[in-house]
């Protein structure tokens, strides 16, 4: 297993890099703990699958240092990091039955008959596929396919970190939540540092331990899901994280109080703020806005039924405001007012959550 550490990273696939979008990775840094679940989460282009490649060797760095266990790896080969990586699309032997598939790597390695079938069979249950070990690899589904490369990825335990770039895209949806449940059990179970690279928001909050957000080359932030759910650092990961997003409002801060349309609002954060910004913001998810007899006079655009709870969306002078409302509960159609939770409701300037 390995402790990875990045020095000041930045990566262009440019040969004279100039202007600020010339590059990839803007200038990151980032500590990831031995035996960690991490994934790197944003939108496509933002330079997540980057910096999965520089880490596992594919890629080498315009600028910058990669240590695995404080040993500098900048320079060495994916097989010298000793890694494994599982990529987007199948990457397996069509060919080779399921079995061979999932015994090629520990028999690549030497690893002993006796010892390549207990682990083959164990991987295989794991994923399902231990009624398919027969077969060849070419008469599956791409969903079966690509649980073979899971499994390749998954079936050595003398690795230092497994790597997986959006592996589940190929899966179908209802099995989705199947492979994400099994990763995640088998990760407590071996304690491997693993990787995890996505666009998809779920995928990344039910895997990790730590998200790590990224855009525009930059990384924006990292913490644990409840972490960027309730106290995002910026309001990208505001928006980007959570269905719908939270609420981005244009605000005003005077004498130590905080309004928002004529009216007075409460912010957690409201006495660290020291009248910097040129551009004021609250924000507060769809979770922690409420009806309520007294507050922000609204009118009710929308309302959608997500199930255990109906998407209300308002609208007042200032802007757009969604809320949440659980089943069973009514929705007001006069004098419409809400309310933010004030434990939930942050200033941002500058679109940085003031701290």
């Amino acid at each position: 297993m390995a402790r990875i550490s990045i020095e000041n990273l930045r990566q262009s696939y440019y040969p004279n890099p100039q202007r600020d979008e010339d590059w990839a990775l803007k200038r990151l840094s980032l500590d990831l703990a031995d035996g960690g679940a991490f994934a790197l989460l944003g939108p496509s282009g933002c330079g997540k699958t980057t910096l999965l490649n520089l880490i596992s060797g594919l890629l080498k760095p315009t600028e910058g240092r990669i240590l695995f266990n404080d040993h500098d790896v900048t320079e060495a080969t994916p097989e010298q990091r000793n890694i494994a990586q599982v990529f987007q699309f199948p990457v397996i032997y069509d060919t080779m039955t399921v079995y061979d598939n999932l015994a090629f790597p520990l028999r690549n390695r030497g690893v002993g008959e006796k010892d390549v079938d207990k682990k083959v069979r164990e991987i295989a249950a794991m994923l399902d596929l231990d009624r398919t070990l027969s077969k060849r690899a070419s008469g599956l589904t791409a969903d079966g396919k690509q649980k073979i490369s899971l499994g390749r990825g998954l079936v050595r335990s003398d690795v230092n970190v497994i790597m997986f770039d959006e592996p589940l895209t190929v899966i179908d949806p209802h099995l989705k939540w199947v492979l994400r449940s099994k990763l995640k059990e088998l990760h407590h179970r071996i304690r491997r540092t693993m990787i995890y690279v996505t666009h998809d928001q779920t995928e990344a909050l039910t895997f990790a331990d730590q998200v790590v957000v990224m855009k525009d080359g930059e990384i924006v932030q990292i913490g644990t899901p409840i972490e960027l759910f309730e106290r995002p650092k910026h309001t990208f990961v505001g928006h980007f994280i959570g269905s719908p997003g939270m609420n981005v409002l244009p605000c005003q801060v005077a004498g130590g109080r905080v309004t928002f349309a004529g009216n007075v609002v409460e912010a957690v954060n409201t006495k660290a703020y020291r009248g910097n910004g040129k551009k004021l913001e609250l924000g507060v998810r769809p979770e922690f806005v409420h009806f309520a007899e007294k507050g922000i006079p609204v009118e009710i655009v929308k309302v959608a039924d997500a199930g255990r709870f109906r998407i209300v969306e308002t609208r007042n002078s200032e802007g757009k405001i969604n809320l949440l409302v659980r089943e069973g509960r009514d929705i007001p159609t006069q004098n419409v007012r809400v309310t933010f939770d004030p434990g939930h409701t942050q200033i941002y300037e500058d679109g940085w959550m003031v701290n």
